[in-house]
């Protein structure tokens, strides 16, 4: 690489980290807020700490709480406590030695037998301590609708007979405004006044502190107004414009706690310490209202500006390390490579980089449990490795658009060349239209080539009125067609293919292979043969072409999507000898297949032969320009069927194969075509994980439709990897198939389509091929007549119940939460996308099933003369 290239490298890769650093410096500029106070009025108080739940009756000891009280004491003298059930009944004890006062709580529930026990205990606490200031009998239990209002009125008056201090009950205000004949039984208004519940932004949430303050005392005139629980969480779903996170508590708080001492109002805030154990009645949001985390550190900065991450510096450099080194290998091997592709390769791996430091540091910021690191661990494996196909993805798309020149091009050999060895061409048969049989060999008959044989291999065809014309069909042909029925014949193709192998004629020396429905170009083996020449080569491959692609819309959309990967991801492979060879126009050097032979294990025997071949350090050439055209599926059953066959196979392959694919022992495989067969089949595998992703959103969907108030969506780090790289997918297509393919933008949202529709088949194909070792071997029939609209459904049936599940859950998730908040509509948005594939698999099965023109009597194609 010249000095200049370097140069310019260097600029580059500087100025897309500065633009990023910038971004985050950005994102995180400091806020100001007033500073903490000296003192507040009051904190709310639970003691559990890490891995203790009071509905598992794990309780801290007292030493743990004194630790906790001592603590609270630099910035309050009050605390309000909620139960007094087992040790919690001796915090008022613990805090007297702190000198603290408190508000006792008493709980209230639909368990009438434990209200009992804790208004007996709660009675007595508040009459032996003399730091029991007032008593709070039930918390927010008319809200939860566990007690009726007569039965609330009934334990006030009980308790304040019982006792001297003032006695209240605590619930949300606009609690008090529906019962306001609670009033009359109580000493003083407890309210909780909790703007982030109620969907208001930070921004307005003070004043809306203030106004139902307000409220309450015009309402209640002649009772004391306490502000029992104010506060705002720093972890959690974002409820309309109310967003939970450390920087907006720490704004809140502290503008809120200094508004209500210059106003001169008595307040508790929720809460010192987080309390991870709520989040299973709350939600996740529950676990995050503290001051102090679990570990008994503060939170966020009691003075000085507030930043949203102050830890961004350290990150942003992480991201930075993690990007130069992704771009380190996305770079090799780049020399061909326009500054364009280099700058595009940048950013998309600073934007990888980026995602992937933030989605850990989101995740660091949760609480574990056995189930959060679980699914912590799968949530780090899933992003990780939906960032690395995203990157493979991206490199495919920078090769494919801006490289120079191609490195190893293989034209048409155009010009006389003296180097013509015999080819025996193979045609393996199972139960084809002997009509269509007879076009293909009529196109071979015409080969413009000196020295040819053709071989058609029957195998296991039960039908003599199917085999037999074929048969016929070679004798009329002559001495060069050759006829072969075999029954029974084990091996799939694969083994059809070494049948043929021990009839081929001694002089052979290229053994060329195309399937029952393809009619060649005359010039085939004359400008394809003389690659041969050189001695390295042993697998000369053209692409795959259909001449039916006008048939129906159906087939339209098939023929874009097989497009893409015959000039896109083969053309880009060619480029490190690394091509899938596939088992129509290929031809191969017989001395090397008489040596590794068709493998009869795998339903992929061709693309398995060429890795073989390419492990012996031989070489392939790949040529863009198409002599041969066949048939496309005809009904949407067939093309997923074709399909999953491929996907299957590539499994299978990767299985036996992977120790040479990923350490490269034993073989000469170079670290091109190690990377491009591992990356090239990478999609697949993503598409496989994405069914485990589509069937827990299901599962969490459900759960927030059956019980809204206590399971949030999802956090954004679980659905953002998935959409990221759908999108990414999506646009890559449309990109790539306009420029590289040259088809129009509907041409291009064509192979979408079709693409998506077979996602779901392709995932099917990768989870059992990485569970079985093999399935029966299946054709893909051709020229096969239209089906009606319900064999069409029923061969989309799993993708339409599918798709169906995930509309039904998005409608669900709409109707059942109230006002849906930014994260509710993302996570709808999240099942929508995640429905499209199989929606495509809908479209593209009901296109199937339109009515085909008739066809014309069965003549030689067109451009194949």
């Amino acid at each position: 690489m010249s000095a200049r290239k370097m140069g310019l490298n260097l600029v580059m890769v500087v100025a897309v980290a500065s633009l990023f650093t910038g971004l985050w410096a950005w994102f995180n500029q400091p806020q100001e807020a007033p500073d903490w106070p000296d003192q507040i009025a009051g904190y709310s108080f639970s003691p559990f700490r890490l891995q203790q739940d009071p509905q598992e009756g794990t309780y801290p000891s007292e030493d743990e709480i004194r630790a906790d009280l001592e603590l609270l004491t630099s910035q309050t003298d009050n605390i309000r406590t909620y139960s007094v059930d087992k040790v919690l009944g001796e915090i008022p004890r613990l805090a007297e030695e702190a000198g603290l006062r408190v508000t006792l709580g008493i709980w209230l529930s639909n368990d009438l037998e434990a209200n009992e026990a804790q208004i007996e205990r709660g009675i007595e606490i508040a009459k032996r301590e003399r730091n029991v200031i007032r008593v709070i009998v039930g918390n927010e239990a008319l809200f939860r609708e566990e007690i009726t209002v007569e039965q609330m009125i009934g334990y006030l008056d009980r308790v304040r007979a019982a006792l001297k201090v003032p006695v209240t009950t605590a619930e949300q205000w606009h609690i008090w405004e529906k019962y306001p004949e609670l009033a009359k039984h109580v000493d003083l208004i407890a309210a909780h006044v909790l703007p982030y519940w109620e969907f208001v932004p930070r921004e307005h949430s003070v004043a809306f502190v203030l106004d139902r303050a307000r409220e309450l005392k015009k309402a209640f005139p002649k009772k004391p107004l306490l502000l029992a629980e104010v506060g705002w969480p720093s972890n959690g779903r974002t409820r309309g414009g109310a967003v939970a996170d450390q920087a907006e508590q720490a704004l809140y708080l502290r503008e809120l706690v200094n508004t209500l001492n210059a106003n001169g109002y008595n307040y508790f805030v929720i809460e010192a310490f987080d309390q991870p154990w709520k989040a299973g009645e709350e939600g996740a949001v529950g676990a995050y209202w503290g001051v102090f985390n679990a570990e008994r550190q503060p939170k966020f900065p009691l003075s000085g500006p507030v930043v949203e991450i102050p830890q961004w510096h350290l990150l942003a450099s992480a991201s930075g390390v993690l990007a130069l080194l992704a771009l380190a290998l996305l770079l090799i091997d780049s020399s061909a490579l326009r500054q364009r592709g280099r700058t595009f390769l940048t950013l998309v791996a600073f934007v990888v980089a980026t995602m992937l430091v933030w989605i850990a540091y989101d995740f660091s910021q949760q609480y574990s449990t056995w189930f959060g690191i679980t699914v912590g661990v799968l949530l780090a494996l899933g992003a990780l490795g939906v960032m690395i196909v995203l990157l493979t993805e991206a490199h495919e798309l920078a090769e494919t658009v801006w490289k120079r020149q191609r490195v190893r091009p293989f034209l048409p050999v155009t010009q006389d060349s003296s180097y013509r060895p015999m080819v025996s061409v193979h045609v393996p048969c199972y139960n084809e239209p002997p009509e269509m049989v007879k076009q293909t060999l009529n196109a071979l008959a015409r080969l413009d080539y000196p020295h040819f044989e053709v071989l058609v291999i029957d195998n296991n065809t039960r039908d003599p009125a199917i085999w037999e014309p074929v048969q016929a069909h070679c004798e009329a042909l002559g001495t060069q067609f050759r006829f072969f029925h075999v029954a029974p014949l084990a091996g799939f193709k694969g083994g059809a293919l070494n049948y043929a192998m021990q009839h081929t004629s001694p002089e052979a020396e290229v053994i060329a292979v195309i399937d029952s429905d393809y009619c060649v170009s005359p010039n085939w083996l004359k400008q394809m043969v003389p690659h041969f020449a050189d001695p390295q080569i042993a697998v000369v491959q053209s692409p795959q072409d259909y001449r039916d692609e006008h048939e129906s819309l159906f087939k339209k959309l098939c023929y874009a999507e097989y497009k893409g990967f015959f000039h896109i991801g083969m053309v880009t492979r060619n480029d490190r000898d690394a091509i899938i060879q596939h088992g129509t126009m290929t031809m191969t050097r017989r001395s090397v297949l008489d040596e590794l032979k068709w493998a009869e294990r795998c339903i992929t025997e061709d693309a398995e032969l060429g890795l073989r071949v390419f492990q012996k350090g031989l070489s392939a050439a790949y040529s863009e320009h198409s002599f041969g055209k066949g048939l496309m599926p005809d009904t949407f059953i067939d093309f997923k069927k074709q399909r999953f066959r491929w996907a299957y196979g590539a499994m299978q392959i990767c299985k036996h194969h992977l120790a040479s694919l990923l350490l490269g022992r034993g073989n000469d495989l170079t670290r091109g075509q190690r990377y491009h067969f591992l990356a090239g089949w990478l999609p697949w595998v993503a598409d496989g994980l994405n069914v485990f992703f589509t069937f827990g959103a299901l599962l969490w969907s459900a759960a927030m439709i059956i019980v809204p108030n206590r399971v949030d969506p999802p956090l954004l780090i679980f659905a953002l990897p998935p959409l990221a790289l759908f999108v990414f997918k999506l646009g890559k297509i449309l990109f790539l198939y306009r420029r590289a393919v040259g088809v129009n933008m509907r041409d291009a949202m064509s192979a979408a389509v079709a693409g998506l529709a077979l996602s779901h088949t392709i995932a099917k194909a990768v989870l059992f091929g990485l569970v079985t070792r093999s399935i029966p071997f299946f054709r893909t029939p051709k020229l096969r007549s239209s089906h009606g609209v319900l064999v069409a459904l029923a061969e989309a049936r799993e993708e339409a119940f599918v798709m169906v599940l995930l509309w039904g859950a998005a409608l669900g998730i709409t109707l059942s939460q109230k006002q849906p908040g930014l994260d509710v509509m993302f996570w709808v948005g999240v099942l929508l996308v995640q429905s499209l594939p199989y929606l495509a698999a809908l479209v593209m099965a009901l296109l199937s099933s339109l009515p085909k023109p008739q066809p014309a009597p069965l003549g030689e194609p067109a451009g194949m003369q």
